[in-house]
């Protein structure tokens, strides 16, 4: 296992995109179709292959799923829309071989997101990848070193990044329009229901199931542990904080303008509805504090069938004058004094459009996009972070410098993992 970044490594990085220029689509191609692959078509891949084939300024060179079932469907739909056949291949190996394309879309399960983006950095791709961008704290570490390394473009999946919604928000409190902000709390409300056990069994036909482990520990198939519900074991997945949650918190972060990482981490959890199977817990509570004073809170709460202030997914940013209510549904609303008194608001779209134009920008022009690495990692700690200190039940003091937990070797160790051979993490 590799050890832990140093501070040289992650504020060096915060550069990560800078130097893109001699490497950039726009050198000699920019009247040129980006070609781009999406590995992984099943679930978030169906939000990026369609759009992408009816593009007239990209085309989808390939496709790529361990489910042959999936992979063979989605091929004919997007033949079909872009009036060429895209490659298919059950091993991204193949892919990122593959010199005719130029970047790629990481729709996989949390637990190849990084091993597969960093290969791609190598393989000299740009990098669209899906949330959680790491699946534990030290590889969105390397995704900052790959990224400076290689000088490629990396978008995290974190859309409301480029919302205009996120935009004048984000200028408005920079402004000053709730004064300084001090607090933020970020929260996300579902009613999930979860699977009864049951047994292990042979993998379907046409699905390669070892290549769907991948880095993960060797187990027989398990329909729980398959399309659909994987989120919620630690071999996959990162539970609710990491799915739908770090959307959240990225607009926490973004709201409390906090380019950092926390000095102390506390989280809590407990199991509400007692029917199913799963490995993470039905609510959390995490609170993270700043070396600037500010503190961020984020709340789940995976048994409810109701939101909070109207939205199941949202923030409120608290300043010394008013407070903001935001939402990744797409709106926010300014508030003033204790009768409630109204001040901006808007409404629009939740940046999935803007998200990827965004990325195929940044490539043909050389310059970093609106979720970086470096963004990805701030939020994705969090998501960590919080999961370390629910599962150690202790404080954790964190050192933003050495990116280390202090005094604690057990939560320490939970920054990384151990993959599965021949799955170990690329070097540099």
């Amino acid at each position: 296992m590799s050890s832990p970044s140093t501070r040289r490594t992650f504020v060096g990085a915060s550069a990560a995109g800078l130097a893109l220029a001699s490497t950039s689509f726009a050198a000699d191609r920019a009247n040129d179709r980006l070609v781009c692959a999406v590995i992984g078509v099943r679930g978030r891949g169906r939000s990026f292959y369609g759009p992408l084939a009816a593009r007239r300024d990209t085309t989808v060179g390939a496709l790529c799923d361990v489910d042959a079932n999936v992979l063979r469907e989605v091929a004919g739909a997007v033949e079909k829309a872009q009036g060429r056949t895209p490659r298919t291949t059950e091993d991204f190996r193949r892919v990122l071989d593959d010199k005719d394309i130029d970047a790629v879309f990481i729709t996989t399960p949390h637990h190849w997101h990084a091993p597969i983006a960093l290969r791609a950095l190598q393989a000299g791709k740009h990098v669209y990848v899906e949330k959680p961008a790491s699946h534990v704290y030290r590889e969105g570490q390397l995704l900052i070193e790959f990224a400076n390394r290689y000088k490629r473009v990396v978008q995290h999946g974190t859309q409301m990044r480029s919302s205009e919604v996120t935009e004048r928000a984000r200028d408005l409190l920079r402004k000053g329009i709730i004064g300084d902000v001090k607090m933020a709390k970020a929260w996300n409300i579902q009613r999930h229901s979860h699977r009864g056990p049951v047994a292990d069994a042979n993998a379907p036909a046409g699905v390669n199931y070892d290549l769907w482990l991948g880095p993960a520990p060797s187990r027989r198939f398990n329909a729980n542990r398959f399309h659909g519900n994987w989120g919620w074991y630690r071999d996959y997945g990162n539970g609710d904080i990491g799915n739908d949650g770090v959307h959240d918190i990225d607009m926490a972060c973004m709201g409390l303008d906090v380019d950092r990482l926390p000095i102390r981490v506390t989280g809590h959890g407990s199991r509400i509805d007692l029917t199913g199977e799963r490995e993470y817990p039905d609510n959390m509570m995490v609170t993270y504090q700043f070396d600037n004073n500010k503190v961020l809170i984020y709340e789940d709460r995976g048994w409810t069938h109701y939101g909070m202030q109207g939205f199941d997914s949202g923030n409120e940013f608290y300043g010394t004058k008013g407070y903001m209510l935001f939402s990744r549904r797409g709106s926010f609303q300014v508030y003033f004094d204790r009768k409630g008194t109204k001040g901006p608001g808007m409404k629009g779209d939740t940046g999935q459009d803007r998200h990827v134009q965004n990325f195929l920008d940044a490539i043909r022009l050389g310059r970093r996009a609106n979720a970086d690495a470096r963004t990805a990692h701030l939020s994705c700690a969090l998501v960590h972070l919080g999961e370390i200190a629910y599962r150690t039940e202790r404080v954790l003091h964190f050192d933003p410098k050495t990116e280390t937990i202090l005094r604690d070797k057990e939560a320490n160790a939970l920054l990384t993992k151990e993959y599965r051979r021949p799955w170990e993490l690329p070097r540099l």
